[in-house]
């Protein structure tokens, strides 16, 4: 298939996913999607986005396709209606993420040289200070994290921005000891029962864990994430196995049950 054929189908598709969003949002189109709004769409996104997450994670590019196409469903659908809203127009997502890609590429699009990783990170904060400049009526480095994220990449990307400037530990062993300090706080406020307290340096800690798995090249919402799939897929094993021999899961005692978890962590 020619060059130009792909890009052909390609347009062609995208037109049509376009097209049939305008329809549903029409006057003949579904009452489900013509009632909801930028507000109502939200909650949505953020769900297809994990399940695109989940579904790399399962290894199932299948349910992978799928679930990306969800995801640019709620991009033409949030577009469709802030085009109704006078708002903006998709045209205008598009454009500015193109041009925001073109500047933020130089070494691609223009004179500037990066042939390493390493380099494009150079040329990467060059690009940031420049936007900094741009936008000077900022009050704060910090205001350019995205409030609208998990909080353990809100976490990751506050800690990204002030290491930008200095402010960051010089090496992995330092955030690990501070992982200690936090962890015998936390004791201390469970011990004396402040609730309070203890709900505090609960967050000290999870904050210091993100610093740790900024250290280790380590996304703290994914590894999570990964976490939660492989807790299930082991529980799971644990409710089929005391199906198989013929007990009750809620009347088993915790020894019991940790017998098929230890069984589950050879199998899963």
């Amino acid at each position: 298939m020619s060059k130009e054929l792909k890009k052909d189908r390609l347009l062609f598709e995208f037109s049509r996913l376009v097209n049939i969003m305008e329809k549903l949002r029409g006057p003949e189109g579904c009452p489900w999607d013509k009632a909801q709004t930028l507000d109502s769409l939200q909650k949505y996104l953020i769900e297809e986005a994990y399940e695109v997450v989940e579904a790399y994670q399962k290894n199932d590019m299948d349910l992978l396709k799928e679930e990306l196409g969800d995801v640019l469903l709620q991009i033409i659908f949030q577009s469709q209606v802030a085009k109704e809203e006078g708002l903006f127009k998709l045209e205008e997502v598009l454009r500015g993420i193109s041009e925001k890609l073109i500047g933020r590429h130089p070494h691609v699009f223009s004179d500037k040289h990066a042939d390493t990783p390493a380099e494009v990170s150079v040329l990467w904060k060059e690009v940031k200070r420049k936007e900094k400049r741009e936008n000077s009526e900022t009050a704060s480095i910090l205001d350019r994290y995205s409030r609208s994220q998990p909080a353990l990449r809100q976490a990751a990307e506050i800690q990204k921005i002030a290491s930008e400037v200095g402010f960051d530990w010089d090496n992995t062993s330092d955030v690990i000891q501070k992982i200690k300090e936090e962890l015998s706080e936390l004791e201390e406020a469970i011990e004396n029962g402040d609730q309070e307290f203890a709900s505090s340096e609960l967050g000290d800690l999870l904050f210091a864990a993100v610093n740790l798995s900024r250290f280790i090249s380590t996304d703290p919402e994914l590894a999570l994430l990964k976490t939660n799939l492989k807790f299930m897929e082991r529980f799971k094993y644990i409710e089929e196995s005391v199906r198989k021999d013929g007990k009750n899961i809620e009347d088993m005692s915790l020894e019991e049950l940790d017998y098929y978890w230890e069984e589950a962590k050879k199998k899963r």
